[in-house]
């Protein structure tokens, strides 16, 4: 679980840094591009060019479902919401990942839905308040990425899992290169038809974008990948709403955003002991 902690930690940056230095001032479209392409260009010195076609092609899906297409509905929930209810629309994640991890198993876990209802509540004492007159649109545009992004997450588990019980795995840097080759496909081909000529006009943004796409993307769905095989489902799915309290101490800490103290302590409690409810459960049944 200490890999899902470090990129939690990692990811608290990125919803403020695009929220407030990209979005609306660069095309979302090139914004994702130019991540996912730099992401790319971390993996490929370790890629494996003679990876068996069925293992390329399917981690070149879950790549095109779990970062291309969750960054393009990601990127323009920002044009729609604010920070805080990017965030807090996200705290639905838990739930489609049990759901769909269930469905792809072929049986339905009370427990892990459980654990991710409990990491809901959490989220939702910490940031359900007032908001904008018109986000039901932007709403969906979040539950878009938040499906893609489950989706993913669940199908990297089973296939790298199922790969590691064959004995026909390569090691996971070797492969993970395609994962981002099938988002960059997905990326290139939503700029050249949807993408506007409005790109980064100042060093401060290009070298977000750098360490966006090198460092938060590249470096950072690696680790989470590897962490999400490493746990339960129902810690996968309450870690996924960890990050609602640390971005948005990291808005309080750096961008003096206004925040609720007590509910940030509250909430994050009760998402740390779901964390902790699935852990003590996984340890309990070995």
């Amino acid at each position: 679980m200490i890999l899902l902690i470090l990129v939690t930690l990692l990811w608290a940056f990125s919803f403020s840094l695009i929220g407030v230095y990209l979005a609306g001032q660069v095309d979302s479209y090139f914004s994702v591009l130019t991540r996912v392409l730099l992401a790319t260009l971390v993996f490929l010195p370790f890629l494996n060019w003679r990876t068996p076609p069925r293992t390329a092609l399917t981690l070149m899906a879950i790549g095109a479902i779990q970062l291309g297409l969750m960054y393009l509905f990601y990127y323009q929930s920002f044009l729609l919401l604010s920070v805080p209810e990017v965030l807090l629309f996200t705290i639905f994640t838990p739930v489609y990942i049990t759901l769909i991890y269930d469905l792809m198993a072929r049986r339905f876990s009370t427990w892990n839905l459980l654990v991710a209802a409990i990491a809901v509540l959490g989220a939702a004492i910490i940031r359900w308040n007032h908001l904008s007159g018109d986000y039901w649109t932007g709403f969906l545009v979040v539950q878009g990425a938040n499906l893609c992004f489950a989706t993913g997450q669940v199908a990297y588990k089973q296939f790298m899992q199922s790969r590691y019980n064959s004995g026909s795995a390569l090691a996971p840097r070797q492969t993970f290169g395609w994962f981002f080759i099938g988002a960059s496909l997905v990326a290139a081909c939503a700029w050249l038809i949807l993408g506007k000529p409005q790109y980064p006009h100042s060093g401060l943004q290009w070298g977000i974008l750098l360490w966006l796409g090198a460092i938060a993307s590249g470096v950072g769905y690696f680790l989470w990948n590897k962490g999400a095989t490493q746990v339960s489902p129902g810690t996968l799915a309450a870690m996924n709403n960890a990050l609602i309290p640390t971005g948005l101490l990291v808005n309080l800490l750096i961008w003096s955003r206004d925040a609720d103290l007590p509910r940030l302590a509250l909430g994050g409690a009760i998402i740390v002991a779901a964390v902790a409810l699935s852990e003590w459960r996984g340890r309990a049944r070995k």
